[in-house]
């Protein structure tokens, strides 16, 4: 009878190892689950500042087929919840877009603007977040 008391005992002290093993483990899970839940919103709030950069890029383009010779640019438009800046300098239109949760993401064009009406822009080189 001696002999049955000192397993029940070790049975007992093996359920708690296993159960705080299986507690780590689920833990060490969620874990990971979190970080990849805050990746993917970071990946998709650079996308979207990258976005809003190439819609300013696009409003260049529209001021730069009505008037070649626009260089005016835009500060801070609003776009889509979050804004863009626009810089043009000769034949280089740079676009600046920030998300509303601040993320920033840049479009660089270096551009040929056609002669003759409607002028057609040509791109040359794009550059994308440098």
């Amino acid at each position: 009878m001696n002999g049955e008391f000192r397993h029940k005992g070790s049975v007992l002290l093996l359920a708690i190892f296993v159960i705080a093993l299986l507690t780590a483990v689920v833990i060490g899970m969620l874990q990971l689950s979190t970080e990849e839940l805050q990746l993917m919103r970071n990946q998709i709030y650079a996308a979207e500042a990258l976005a809003i950069a190439e819609a300013g890029l696009n409003n260049a383009f529209i001021e730069l087929r009505n008037d070649p010779s626009w260089s005016a640019g835009f500060a801070n438009k609003t776009f889509n919840g979050g804004s863009y800046t626009v810089a043009v300098a000769g034949s280089t239109v740079t676009s600046t877009g920030t998300s509303s949760q601040g993320f920033v993401g840049r479009v660089k064009a270096d551009i040929t603007v056609g002669s003759s009406s409607p002028h057609i822009i040509r791109i040359d080189r794009l550059r994308i977040n440098e």
